[in-house]
């Protein structure tokens, strides 16, 4: 069983048969699209915060688990947050 919505699906089936074509502008939309995830992820703010140990060492702990420094991990939650991308996965 597929982990595809039916749009995925016909995209993969298409690329599958050749049927698609790159666009003759490509090259133009990777670059205006490299520009915006670089000012996207610049990280040019730094913040102090208190946190009780106890909250540090479960942030930490989460953070090995995703295999990612903690201080990433931490920027991370807080990015998708803001965003209203964060999910959190029951364990």
């Amino acid at each position: 069983m597929s982990d595809f919505d039916t749009e995925e699906q016909e995209i993969l089936e298409a690329f599958e048969a050749g049927k698609l074509k790159r666009p003759h502008d490509a090259d133009e939309q990777m670059a205006r699209h490299r520009i915006v995830a670089e000012a996207t992820f610049k990280k040019d703010t730094r913040i102090n915060i208190r946190l009780s140990s106890r909250d540090l060492r479960a942030l930490q702990v989460r953070a090995m688990q995703e295999g990612v420094p903690y201080q990433t991990f931490v920027s991370s939650v807080l990015h998708k947050y803001v965003n209203g991308q964060f999910v959190e996965k029951s364990s």
